[in-house]
């Protein structure tokens, strides 16, 4: 199965269940790591130009995604091996199960809750595939900010305005890698107090000296009162002018440009619930014109010209996108392990995360037209087996189109138009703005609506089959005393937050429906991108993993050391402290850690 030809996928069309099959190939940027990082530091190239600075930091970005190792360890994926109800509420409902395996040995390990033990750094998408990239790409920034201070005393110790604008991204990359990695391979943010007690990652903030050196973990609260520092001065530094001269060779959307650093703000913000920021940093970027917000979330008319889902896949992650602000390029197989194999996002964990159930939001349909128009519900059959979305379509590099090989890459849209208006309804929702709140909810609906085709329109809305989000349906479907409240990513209460998280963090009774509809949306928005991960972890949520023929229940609990994942087995048998604190190193039997081998990535596949 690992050397398996990338999957048959077929969108389902919303009337005539067309099925259209592609095979991509697109170019991909070179490592940072490739650059400099193998080299010894009397080996490394010379950074001693502006120019040099520049094509320093196009590279400089993390090149591994947190998607797969996020959504198998959280609640949107089930076991096909465990008995479940078919995906469909209008199918016969009786139990079934799919004896299909694993994509990776160590995926049954996280789906578990375990470490990764069977992984090594060299693994595509695994805990240590992960912290060696951010680590990289950490060393990039740190190796550029070195660089912007040589230049700075060369010259007389005046920075010009590129190389402040270059400070900028350097140190809002090293903010958003270790924003990152503390929120896997840490517990969340608590407050003040409660975060000293809990291990962080290490803040690496100078460039490498010597080939191997240890460093302290340090604690949560501390790494992410450094991330604040960093990301506060780089808000100051960064401009979008800094690459719109470069645009036909690196676009802006592939660099931290002034939206995407504000959006990452609001996120930090929104995570240490320091509210009113992140209302502030969101508005920098959202406008308060209806009109104009509208132009700035998803156009569904792209979607009319797409036959493939390689066409779906372009038009979800093209830097053209209004809703795009910031994308990462990486190297990663998620789309193919989401696909087909044992984990997947099937039976009622479908109906949980991409709507597929009846709702007072739309008829005629089991899932939502806006699944539909945007691909985001594809499966490859009529078995019930699994649903992937175009917005994680794979993009394949051939290395040797003859023999088959070469590198499976896969764009992270980082920071979105919908995320943040998302973000900003929670935080509205918390300060007790619920008019703006509701405002906020209503527009992320609706406005996706309203950017339809005419002929998506009349397809679905003119014809029934979809509804306008109204102040109504919310108070139906999401608040905690309504007799018709949905069944799905709803409570009565949101006590878990104070009781899992910080006894400061208190969700008033008034602010539950906002909360249940955000926790609803938020879980379909963010689906297969991993960010749900880090929601379940912050609001202290506790889920299950239901898991083989026999249905065995794994219970993640609110302060279940466990939420905190460990990096890869080589990195704590070499002296790194483990995230959990009661988990002993694994000894491993190689006499040294092996390190990360590009070549591994490289994955044969047969047309």
């Amino acid at each position: 199965m690992e050397n398996k030809v990338l999957l048959n996928k077929a969108k389902r069309m919303a009337k005539d269940g067309a099925f259209f099959m592609i095979l991509a190939i697109t170019p991909f940027l070179a490592s940072c790591s490739q650059s400099f990082l193998d080299h010894l530091p009397d080996e490394r190239t010379e950074i001693d130009n502006e120019t040099k600075v520049q094509q320093l930091l196009m590279s400089a970005y993390p090149q591994a995604n947190y998607a797969w190792l996020c959504e198998i360890t959280g609640d949107n994926l089930a076991d096909n091996q465990a008995p479940h109800m078919p995906s469909n509420p209008n199918d016969k409902q009786v139990l079934s199960h799919y004896n299909y395996s694993t994509y990776a040995r160590w995926d049954e390990e996280l789906f578990n809750f375990k470490q990764a033990s069977m992984a090594t750094w060299s693994d595509s998408d695994s805990p240590g595939s992960i912290w060696q990239h951010f680590y990289n790409s950490i060393a990039c920034a740190n190796f550029a900010l070195q660089a912007i201070d040589e230049i700075t005393e060369k010259n007389g110790g005046v920075m010009s305005e590129n190389m402040k604008m270059a400070r900028g991204e350097a140190l809002l990359i090293r903010a958003y890698d270790h924003f990152i990695l503390v929120n896997i391979f840490s517990q969340a943010y608590k407050d003040a107090d409660q975060s000293r007690s809990d291990v962080g990652v290490p803040y690496v903030t100078e460039v490498e000296s010597e080939m191997v050196k240890h460093y302290d973990r340090g604690n949560v609260y501390d790494t992410y009162m450094k991330i604040q520092q960093d990301l506060e001065e780089g808000l100051k530094l960064v401009k979008n002018t800094w690459y719109n001269r470069n645009s036909g060779e690196s676009p802006l959307k592939y660099h931290f440009n002034e939206e995407a650093a504000h959006a990452f703000a609001a996120r930090f913000y929104l995570f240490t619930r320091q509210y009113e920021k992140c209302i502030e940093q969101a508005n920098m970027v959202l406008s308060s014109d209806p009109a104009q917000l509208k132009s700035q979330m998803m156009d569904y008319k792209k979607f009319d010209d797409a036959s493939s889902l390689a066409d779906d896949g372009v038009i979800w992650q093209h830097p053209d996108r209004a809703n795009n602000l910031l994308l990462l390029t990486t190297y990663s197989t998620t789309e193919r392990r989401m696909f087909g194999y044992r984990y997947s996002v099937c039976g009622p964990k479908a109906q949980e995360v991409l709507m597929v159930h009846n709702s007072p939001l739309w008829s005629g349909y089991i899932a939502s037209p806006l699944v539909l128009v945007g691909a985001n519900l594809l499966s490859s059959s009529y078995r019930d087996y699994g649903f992937t979305s175009a917005k994680i379509w794979e993009q394949f590099q051939y290395t040797d189109k003859i023999a088959g090989i070469g590198y499976a890459h896969m764009i992270i849209r980082a920071f979105t138009i919908h995320q943040l208006l998302l973000e900003r309804a929670e935080a509205y929702a918390m300060t007790g703005q619920y008019s703006l709140a509701e405002a906020d909810l209503l527009a992320y609906w609706n406005n996706q609506i309203d950017n339809f085709s005419e002929s998506q329109y009349k397809s679905y809305v003119s014809a029934g089959y979809l509804k306008y989000f109204t102040a109504d349906l919310l108070n139906r479907m999401y608040s905690p005393d309504a007799t018709t409240r949905q069944e799905w990513n709803t409570f009565e209460n949101w006590d878990f937050t104070s009781a899992n998280v910080s006894p400061s963090f208190v969700v008033p009774h008034d602010a539950i429906k906002y909360m249940n509809c955000i926790n609803d949306f938020r879980r379909y928005e963010t689906s297969f991108e991993g960010l749900r991960f880090f929601d379940l972890k912050r609001w202290g949520m506790e889920w299950d993993h239901v898991v083989g023929i026999n249905s065995e229940v794994l219970h993640m609990s609110g302060k279940d050391p466990r939420r905190a994942l460990e990096p890869a087995w080589e990195t704590i048998a070499a002296g790194l402290e483990p995230s959990r604190p009661t988990q002993s190193a694994q000894s491993s039997t190689s006499e040294s850690s092996p390190s990360l081998n590009i070549e591994d990535l490289k994955i044969k596949t047969d047309e």
